[in-house]
């Protein structure tokens, strides 16, 4: 059937249209895998931020000075003061006063500790300690009694030169250490191994605290 121009179009059958085209299964997967893909690292993001956000809020900031409640007393750690230890002089017999920096303590007990630790380490160049090697600082307390008591570890006695002279000059370099930078402090008992003891090697009375030697400090020895 031919239809011109003027003819009714209403009774023809609609025109055909085209089939909706069906995905294919590898696109299908491919935007599956998408889909995947986005969801695992929104996953990995949620994961990175909750376990970083925690240090992000306690670190301190750049340049403030501020420590974290973890390390207490940080922020001291290298503040120093000037103190007088005691080294054997040059004669061999006695003790000279030498001007050293030394750890800050933020009391009196800490102050004495630090001090203590300083007269014990090895001495700098030029200088000879009075305290045997591998002595070791276990505790430091002070009574109302303003009295100090040093508990010091065993190689004081087992390392200890012995003689008269040298355990006179290790009682009195850790006794003057203390009485001389903290003069609050009137006199110092030493311990070992946390035990009274009568003496070092024999010789030097520990049984009560001594007062500062200034017999074993070296005559014409500028006042500390």
């Amino acid at each position: 059937m031919t239809i011109g121009p003027g003819d009714d179009w209403s009774g023809l059958p609609p025109a055909p249209q085209p089939p909706t085209p069906t995905p294919s299964p590898v696109a299908r997967y491919g935007r599956w895998a998408t889909i995947g893909v986005g969801l695992a690292a929104l996953l990995l993001g949620i994961w990175f931020v909750s376990s970083r956000l925690p240090g992000w809020l306690t670190r301190p900031d750049a340049g403030t000075g501020l420590t974290s409640p973890d390390a207490p007393g940080a922020a001291t750690a290298t503040r120093s003061i000037q103190a007088t230890l005691y080294y054997i002089a040059e004669n061999g017999t006695t003790l000279v006063p030498t001007s050293r920096n030394v750890l800050y303590g933020a009391t009196p007990v800490e102050q004495a500790r630090r001090l203590v630790e300083a007269q014990v380490a090895p001495a700098p160049a030029g200088l000879v300690s009075p305290i045997p090697e591998g002595t070791t600082v276990r505790n430091v307390f002070v009574t109302d009694r303003r009295e100090a008591y040093v508990d010091l570890g065993g190689g004081i006695v087992a390392n200890h030169p012995g003689g008269s002279l040298n355990e006179a000059l290790t009682v009195y370099a850790i006794v003057n250490a203390i009485t001389t930078n903290l003069p609050d402090i009137t006199a110092v008992q030493i311990l070992v191994d946390g035990r009274e003891v009568d003496t070092l090697r024999g010789h030097i009375d520990l049984r009560a605290p001594l007062a500062r030697g200034t017999d074993w400090i070296q005559k014409g020895s500028p006042a500390p």
